[in-house]
C-alpha cells in the first residue's frame, strides 16, 4: 500500500469515508454528541487572521470550514427528518456546498455557526438515541450517489465530523498555534 501524498492527507486528515470504520452505531452517536464540544476546542483562542487560514493550498479557511459543517449539518437533520417522515424515500436536494462556502455568512464570527451546531446537535442526537432499528434503516435518495439509510448517514456524518476537525486541529498544530 503507497503512502498518501501530503496533499492527500491534508485533504483527508482522516483518511476517506470507509463505512467498515463506522460500523458501530453507538460511537457514530456519540462522536456526533461530541462534536459541538470537540469543535469548541479545536477553534478555542485562534485570532481572526488564524481562522481565515486555509487549512490546504487551495482550500477552505478554518472560519468557512466551520461554517460549513453547520450549513452541512442543518441539511443532515433535515435528511434524516424527511426519511422518517415521508412515506416514500425523499429525494433531497443537493447544495453547492462550495459555492456556500463564499456567501457573506460565512465570514461572520465562527461563534455563530458553533451556536447553531450545538442546537443541531442536541437534536440529532436526541432522534437518532429514539429509533428503532426500522428506523434506522429508512433512506433518503441522493440524486448523485443514490439511496442512504439513516444508519449508513448517520456513519457518514461521524466520518464527516472527525473529518473538518482534523482540518482544524491539524492546521493548528504545522503552524504552533
Amino acid at each position: 500500500m503507497s503512502k498518501a501524498t501530503p496533499e492527500l492527507e491534508l485533504r483527508f486528515p482522516i483518511g476517506k469515508f470507509d463505512p467498515a470504520e463506522y460500523a458501530s452505531r453507538d460511537e457514530n452517536i456519540n462522536t456526533l454528541a461530541n462534536l459541538p464540544a470537540n469543535l469548541r476546542t479545536a477553534v478555542d483562542g485562534l485570532t481572526d487572521e488564524q481562522l481565515d487560514t486555509p487549512y490546504r493550498p487551495e482550500g477552505w479557511t478554518l472560519r468557512q470550514t466551520v461554517h460549513h459543517i453547520a450549513d452541512s449539518h442543518i441539511n443532515t437533520l433535515v435528511r434524516f427528518k424527511l426519511a422518517l417522515t415521508e412515506d416514500e424515500p425523499p429525494t433531497i436536494k443537493p447544495y453547492h456546498e462550495d459555492r456556500w462556502a463564499q456567501l457573506a455568512d460565512s465570514t461572520l464570527p465562527v461563534d455563530v455557526s458553533l451556536s447553531i451546531i450545538d442546537g443541531v446537535h442536541t437534536r440529532l442526537v436526541e432522534m437518532l438515541r429514539s429509533l428503532s432499528e426500522e428506523e434506522f434503516q429508512k433512506e433518503f435518495i441522493h440524486p448523485e450517489t443514490g439511496p442512504w439509510s439513516i444508519e449508513r448517514a448517520a456513519a457518514l456524518y461521524a466520518w464527516h465530523s472527525r473529518h473538518h476537525t482534523a482540518h482544524i486541529t491539524g492546521t493548528r498544530e504545522r503552524n504552533g498555534w
